[in-house]
């Protein structure tokens, strides 16, 4: 068995790709109220299972920035602070996917606390894809 602090400790590369490490820079957040605001009055939505996704395309800037809003009727604190963990893990997995200058605000369910992480990990793939389409559809 691979003893995880002796892997970090060593400065492994993550089993995301060859030589690879997946991250999530504060650069590749959506951190201002302004910006959720914007997306979520402007922008289009995806609905999933456990997930609302919502997005708008940027006119400038570059990549890929998602944010997370987990309202209370979630869960407690804890739960909620899980829920977010797990979906930021998924969007980290998953971020290189999706390279258009786009702002995503991903919005749990209830039913995301009891979902499996590869579930929520399959719908943010594929709400990725969903994304990338339709930005691709409108600039051409």
């Amino acid at each position: 068995m691979v003893n995880v602090s002796e892997v970090a400790r060593q400065g492994l590369p993550n089993v995301t790709g060859p030589g690879e490490r997946a991250t999530f820079p504060r650069t590749a957040r959506l951190l201002r109220h302004a910006d959720f605001e914007r997306v979520y009055k402007q922008g289009k939505r995806h609905f999933a299972a456990h997930t609302t996704v919502f997005y708008l395309r940027r006119m400038g800037g570059a990549g890929l920035r998602v944010g997370f809003t987990v309202g209370k009727v979630v869960g407690t604190a804890v739960e909620r602070n899980r829920v977010r963990r797990r979906l930021r893990e998924g969007v980290r997995l998953h971020r290189a996917e999706l390279i258009a200058p786009v702002d995503v605000v991903i919005h749990p369910k209830k039913s995301a606390l009891k979902a499996r992480f590869s579930e929520l990990e399959r719908e943010i793939r594929r709400a990725f894809e969903v994304i990338g389409r339709a930005i691709g559809e409108s600039t051409s």
